[in-house]
């Protein structure tokens, strides 16, 4: 594990708040870990740093946690008001660097306009990702090595008329072969591909 001495603060330990905590836990980062369900609070006090049992909606209480001297603060509070309401008293108490969740677009653009840094909706996200495994089900991993990976990928019909030099990759992602059956062949690190797959 790196020791990494960045502070979180993760306000909302529901099912996304408690995979943020435990993972960012794992990467090395020092993690307290809020919410109002001792039972959660419990639960991720076995891998965070800190785990407290308060509202992030009680001004005293989060206070009391100098919201203010921690690097980052993650609101994944999934409800609308409470997330507005904790993001607006963490602006009120000086923080600047602070991640909000949205469960819309409208909860997006309030939180947005109150002053969260960056607005995350993580259902909406993986769903865009997970669309993009399904686009891309016949791709198939050959493992050569440990440096180098090839991944098939059997471009779609809207494609089929495009030259492969049109194809935007990063630099260090190569298109090695481009087959008449409408498929191409990209060679890289097998974390940058994977990288590739999830960001389209």
């Amino acid at each position: 594990m790196s020791n990494i001495n960045e502070q979180i603060l993760v306000i909302g330990l529901g099912q996304f708040g408690m995979s943020l905590v435990r993972a960012l836990c794992e990467k090395g980062f020092e993690v307290i870990a809020v919410d109002t369900e001792q039972k959660l609070v419990n639960e991720a006090a076995n891998f965070a740093t800190d785990a407290i049992c308060i509202s992030g909606i009680d001004e005293i209480s989060l206070s009391k946690l100098s919201p203010r001297d921690r690097d980052l603060i993650i609101c994944s509070i999934g409800t609308k008001e409470p997330s507005i309401l904790a993001v607006a008293l963490l602006k009120q108490m000086g923080c600047e660097n602070i991640i909000a969740r949205a469960s819309e677009a409208i909860h997006a653009r309030i939180l947005k306009a109150i002053g969260a840094k960056k607005v995350i909706n993580p259902e909406y996200e993986y769903g865009k990702k997970f669309a993009n495994r399904i686009l891309m089900k016949s791709m198939f991993w050959e493992n050569d090595s440990d440096e180098l990976n090839l991944l098939e990928i059997p471009m779609q019909s809207y494609a089929f008329d495009r030259d492969t030099m049109e194809i935007k990759l990063p630099d260090n992602l190569k298109i090695i072969f481009n087959e008449t059956e409408n498929k191409i062949l990209i060679s890289g690190n097998q974390e940058e591909l994977q990288k590739m797959i999830e960001e389209r």
